[in-house]
């Protein structure tokens, strides 16, 4: 049976620490119109989230 490969999609968005308990994300909004932005708001977009409890197992799965 060949290997399952990994969603190529899903490395770029997504990335977990070394023993895969958190899985951090980026928050969406960031990538361009950010001179409408207010700084304090551009600040707070940078720092990313932590993946949900419901979608961490899924994406964890897509990941490997």
């Amino acid at each position: 049976m060949p290997k399952m490969k990994s969603h190529s999609a899903a490395k770029k968005r997504f990335r977990s620490n070394a023993s895969g308990s958190t899985i951090k994300r980026g928050c969406p909004g960031t990538r361009h119109n950010t001179g409408q932005k207010s700084a304090k708001r551009m600040k707070r977009l940078s720092s990313g989230s932590t993946v949900s409890s419901a979608d961490k197992v899924r994406i964890a799965n897509a990941i490997k």
